[in-house]
């Protein structure tokens, strides 16, 4: 499984940002800004807490495991695998929305004097916060579960000749 790379995370993260930008700049001209919800930096705080505490159960659960405690559940391959995928996939959508919303932030940020603009601005703002709030727990969480000879691997894609 390969890792997340922070390089494309940020990538995401400045193009749904300028592309954001550029469409709440053009949608003002045409009409209303659509609003940023209140859900979204509660969502995204959710799902970085759900990561946080399933990869500080697995490190516990590994820890156990491999000093051998009798009362050590194992961790299963698989399970630990849909983790790390969900995380993956949670850090690149998160990456998008974080972007997408500090995109409207900026923008927001030429009306602050508008009450309406300045709530809609500080909502951007927690949900771009939220937003990397959930690449760094995926991120820890992809690290809990790396094994051990996963260090030794080339990263090249080759495999060494046998």
């Amino acid at each position: 499984m390969r890792e997340l790379r922070i390089r494309v995370l940020a990538g995401v993260f400045v193009v749904a940002g300028v592309l954001s930008w550029a469409g709440a700049r053009l949608w003002n001209s045409i009409g209303t800004l659509p609003s940023v919800p209140l859900a979204a930096p509660i969502v995204l705080a959710l799902i970085a807490v759900v990561l946080t505490a399933t990869a500080l159960s697995l490190r516990a659960r590994l820890k156990a495991q491999r000093e051998r405690r009798p009362e050590a559940k194992g961790v299963d391959p698989l399970m630990a695998a849909r983790a790390v995928v969900f995380g993956q996939a949670s850090a690149l959508v998160a990456a998008l929305v974080a972007g997408m919303y500090g995109g409207t932030g900026v923008f927001l940020l030429e009306s602050l004097d508008i009450p309406a603009r300045r709530d809609q601005a500080i909502y951007a703002g927690f949900s771009v916060l939220a937003g990397i709030g959930v690449i760094a727990a995926a991120l820890f969480l992809e690290r809990v579960c790396k094994l051990p000879e996963d260090d030794d691997h080339n990263h090249s894609g080759a495999e060494p000749a046998a």
